[in-house]
């Protein structure tokens, strides 16, 4: 069964409004699950309508749809949600290395191909290739198989734009060689280039700027399988490469306003290089007061008001279910409770909404920085989970820190503040947080779920 033109070209516009209608959806917290269905009811009609537009043989594509659902439902079941940036690098390298087969095998059988074609596949290559190999150095950081500390040699920029000067020149090379042989050499070379150029870019980045690097190589993905599209003339192909493009791009500007810094700042400052003792980690600014857990209860059972402030210290540790039955507890207590969410608290965008949302956290107890910090010295509680740069006052108060100017959540405004760490180890922008230090601090030190169920023992003794 072969499908007409026409019908093929129905079902594109059809899939292309559902992943629109489905992305506009995901804006929103209620209707994000929603939308995510939407978004697969579309890919499921751009895949079916392209198989049967083709009268292709099914036995090889049947094999590798039995092959990856099982990797995929294996995924989904045993990932845990800690693992999640990890996972989401992965899918943003495996979306670069298909777009990258795909602009080499149309080259492979394509005979006396346009320029228009060839500069389609070049660009597709290349794209794909720096989305490939640096999201698996993403995944390796995030999964702390290699050092989250940013890699930095002498004249590694330098370094880079002749990577990139030798890309571009492969790639003009490859469109106008006359020589089908020097094309096939070309474009390894291309490759391998754009490979070592995502290796050497992401090497350069440090753990606090993951969710940044998470959602850049996001959009290479997207843009990477659009320059796919436009290798294989798919209309459906283009449109949602164009979709995951522009909303990663998107997506990253978002990041970084959250870290007020702009994207090449993040791409070659080489931030959290410095040690502890260069950034102000190895001095003492004060007395650090520790508080045990019948401390905090007393003064959380009496609180009219407290603000959660979750961060990668609560992934690890994976607190996420204790805290929402602490903030259960609280609640049932005649307490105000509130979730503050920095955008770029955790390894990727939207981490810790994530991971609040499997404990089945409401959603409208969730709130931006923005909508906290006007009323924050009104809390009689914060309660800083794991967080460490996103609460940091040196970037509002020090203009000497790698950080100053960097929107915060300034709980240091509230009328207590205690923060669950397991050791005063800088976080990983490598400097320290005189917040540990003020007056209305105090520190519980421990494991951050075995804290917050020790806080429950205590509401429930």
């Amino acid at each position: 069964m072969i499908l007409p033109i026409e019908l093929v070209d129905l079902g594109y516009i059809i899939a292309s409004i559902l992943f629109i209608y489905g992305l506009k959806m995901l804006s929103q917290p209620t209707k994000a699950r929603l939308g995510n269905g939407v978004s697969f009811l579309g890919m499921l009609v751009a895949i079916v309508v392209t198989l049967l537009s083709q009268g292709l043989d099914f036995s090889w594509i049947i094999v590798g749809v039995v092959i990856g659902s099982l990797l995929g439902l294996v995924s989904a079941l045993k990932v845990k949600m800690t693992a999640m940036p990890e996972m989401v690098a992965l899918f943003n390298g495996s979306g670069g290395l298909a777009s990258v087969l795909v602009g080499y095998i149309s080259f492979h059988q394509g005979a006396d191909m346009s320029t228009a074609s060839l500069i389609a596949i070049g660009v597709t290559v290349v794209i794909g290739g720096v989305c490939f190999s640096g999201s698996l150095v993403a995944f390796g950081k995030l999964a702390e198989k290699l050092t989250d500390k940013p890699v930095l040699f002498t004249g590694q920029q330098v370094v880079n734009v002749l990577i990139l000067l030798g890309i571009v020149v492969g790639t003009v090379l490859f469109v106008i060689s006359p020589s089908v042989e020097n094309q096939y050499l070309i474009i390894y070379g291309v490759i391998f280039l754009a490979l070592v150029l995502g290796i050497m870019s992401v090497l350069a980045i440090g753990g606090a700027d993951m969710p940044v690097v998470i959602a850049l190589l996001n959009s290479y993905s997207g843009l990477a399988a659009c320059g796919a599209g436009f290798v294989i003339v798919n209309k459906v192909l283009i449109v949602s490469g164009a979709l995951v493009g522009a909303s990663g791009l998107i997506l990253t500007n978002i990041m970084c306003k959250g870290m007020n810094r702009s994207l090449a700042n993040v791409l070659f400052s080489g931030f959290g290089s410095a040690t502890p003792a260069a950034s102000g980690g190895g001095s003492e600014q004060g007395e650090v007061r520790a508080s045990s857990l019948q401390d905090v209860y007393y003064v959380l059972e009496a609180a009219r008001s407290v603000v959660l402030v979750p961060g990668y210290g609560m992934a690890v540790a994976q607190a996420q279910h204790a805290v929402r039955e602490l903030g259960d507890i609280l609640e049932a207590n005649g307490t105000e409770v509130k979730y503050a969410i920095h955008p770029v608290a955790g390894r990727m965008p939207g981490h810790m909404n994530v991971l609040l949302a499997e404990a089945n956290v409401p959603y409208e107890q969730l709130f931006e920085m923005d909508d906290v910090n006007p009323t924050i010295n009104t809390v009689d509680v914060c309660i800083v989970i794991g967080a460490n740069d996103v609460v940091n006052p040196s970037a509002r108060e020090d203009k000497s820190s790698p950080i100053y100017g960097m929107p915060i959540i300034n709980v240091d405004y509230a009328r207590t503040v205690y923060v669950l760490k397991r050791s005063m180890n800088a976080g990983f922008a490598g400097i320290q947080n005189p917040l540990f230090f003020k007056e209305n601090t105090r520190m519980v030190f421990g494991d951050a779920k075995a804290t917050m169920q020790g806080l429950i023992a205590e509401f429930k003794e």
